[in-house]
């Protein structure tokens, strides 16, 4: 596993305030964290389909995003592509492409990832770049999750110097 090529994807629209949440954490994360060179931390923003080349050169991915469900904003939740597939609807036309619809077309390639889903309920989607405070609180939260799993991929990080 120390080989294989790991993405960690930031998704999300910084435009929509805390819908933007996955690009500024990996942007963050990144700027704290020298990763290997088997490892890349991109900001995937709201590519869609774009995005399958990325999605299709790695074994293993790990996306950061939002969850719109009926929680407590700020919630978190850490799910297996598998265990979204379950619950998640055909799209209807190629405009309302969500990004778990580039990881089916990736498996119908039959190059699909390992993919991992590290999310947060937002507070806030609408016009502005802000994220609501809620949410860069969550960073931390986000960044030991995500540790965790490079770890469980047997790869070690190094902690820039501030």
């Amino acid at each position: 596993m120390p080989d294989e090529r790991i993405t960690i994807l930031g998704l999300g629209n910084i435009l929509l305030r805390d819908e933007g949440f996955g690009v500024h954490f990996v942007n963050w994360f990144a700027r704290r964290w020298r990763l290997p060179a088997n490892v890349s931390a991109l900001d995937g923003g709201v590519l869609g389909y774009r995005l399958l080349d990325t999605v299709t050169e790695c074994e293993q991915l790990i996306a950061i995003d939002v969850l719109k469900v009926d929680d407590a904003p700020g919630s978190v939740y850490r799910f297996t592509l598998e265990e979204l597939q379950a619950k998640l609807p055909d799209p209807t036309s190629a405009h309302e492409v969500e990004f778990p619809h580039v990881l089916v077309m990736a498996e119908l390639l039959g190059k699909a990832p390992a993919a991992t889903f590290l999310c947060v309920v937002p507070q806030t989607i609408g016009e502005g770049t802000a994220m609501t405070a809620l949410m860069p609180t969550r960073f931390e939260l986000v960044e030991d999750l995500l540790l965790t799993e490079l770890k469980r991929l047997d790869v070690s990080v190094e902690r820039c110097d501030a």
